[in-house]
């Protein structure tokens, strides 16, 4: 699978703007605030009907338009796909495959698989346990679309349930009644959440390994690891236990929207031990995992979005990384970066198709094919 076209329309800098892609390695060079990324989040909108950097649609309009346009043709098992999304202030997103309308959106995730690693992955470490299941959400969701809708529909009772605990009385038949039928539709939607969560972190942990060990070249020891209530307790005893505490705080104090996936290094915090190095060395070889794991279940790989990705990383680990892209077991890459030299020097490690383009202020130029 791979993106052969891509037009966008009054797409943030871009007024309009039109590619034909190479199936392998596409790279976007140049100065910073130039458009490279945008390029890479309108790819992401054409997988995943959002930004991987706003999630407010309206604001990815360019600022003197009324309306954005993304459209991509796309070459899957044999087929030509058009992918069409259209964004227009105060009117409802529009996502259009071969010319026919989605229902819902949710029909159309996992229909293009993509992984994305780019500067604000950071937020994983250095951010709350909602990033790193948001994480987890987007990598199964992508292939298990009952998944995502248990999480919707976990995360709408969850929402009843805590306005309930705000303006019910606890001592209150009627409002026990609603929480018990409550508390069965957490389970019913939480359980399955919980055991899929389980498994995926229990099988991406090792081919994360793989990959961290492959990058730095062995020199530190990581690991990766699923937190849950619901690992060592029934969902149903752990939500009457903390009943009373719920209804002092007024809100759900256990359950899956609580789960977390630590992160450690040499068996420290890696927020608080990892240099910028090790952490993005971390980031790259969990995304990494993440696009394995999901071709193996998908058969089909994934595209692989590689925000500027080479900073802070040393010669040794920049030709780690090199030495993976090039396998052949790796589908279609994009790679943004501000310096043409060093993509150059890259690029000549790579004995595959590839395309370079130019951005700057004034458009895109093709540089070079290969």
């Amino acid at each position: 699978m791979y993106l052969a076209k891509i037009s966008v329309i009054n797409f943030k800098n871009y007024v309009q703007a039109d590619l034909e892609l190479s199936p392998k390695i596409n790279c976007f060079v140049g100065d910073n605030g130039v458009g490279k990324t945008n390029l890479l989040d309108a790819i992401h909108y054409l997988a995943l009907c959002k930004s991987n950097l706003n999630p407010v649609d309206t604001q990815n309009i360019r600022y003197d338009s009324e309306f954005s346009v993304i459209q991509g043709i796309f070459q899957r098992k044999g087929k030509e796909e058009t992918i069409y999304c259209s964004i227009r202030r105060n009117k409802k997103k529009q996502f259009k495959r071969n010319k026919k309308d989605y229902k819902r959106l949710a029909e159309h995730i996992g229909f293009i698989p993509v992984v994305m690693i780019s500067p604000f992955d950071y937020a994983l470490i250095q951010g709350g346990s909602e990033e790193r299941r948001k994480f987890i959400n987007s990598a199964i969701g992508q292939y298990d679309r009952i998944y995502l809708e248990n999480v919707i529909s976990y995360n709408r009772v969850l929402s009843q349930r805590n306005k309930l605990l705000k303006e019910g009385d606890g001592n209150d038949q009627k409002m026990k009644d609603v929480m018990e039928a409550l508390d069965h539709q957490l389970i019913q939607y939480g359980v399955p959440v919980f055991e899929s969560r389980k498994e995926f972190v229990g099988k991406l942990n090792p081919v994360f390994q793989r990959f961290y060990q492959h990058v730095s070249g062995k020199r530190e020891n990581v690991t990766l690891e699923y937190a849950s209530h619901l690992l060592e307790n029934n969902f149903k005893e752990v939500l009457l236990s903390s009943r009373k505490k719920d209804l002092i705080l007024q809100y759900t104090t256990t359950g899956i929207h609580k789960d977390e996936m630590t992160m450690q290094l040499e068996g420290h915090s890696l927020k608080k031990v990892g240099s910028q190095g090790q952490q993005k060395t971390y980031l790259t070889a969990l995304k990494l995992a993440e696009f394995e794991f999901m071709q193996d279940i998908m058969q089909l790989p994934p595209l692989l979005l590689l925000d500027d990705i080479f900073d802070k990383f040393d010669a040794f680990r920049v030709k780690q990384i090199i030495s993976l892209v090039a396998e052949n077991n790796f589908g279609q890459i994009f790679i943004t970066d501000t310096s043409e030299s060093r993509m150059t020097e890259i690029l000549k490690e790579l004995p595959v198709e590839q395309r370079v383009f130019q951005i700057t202020n004034d458009g895109i130029n093709l540089k070079n094919s290969k």
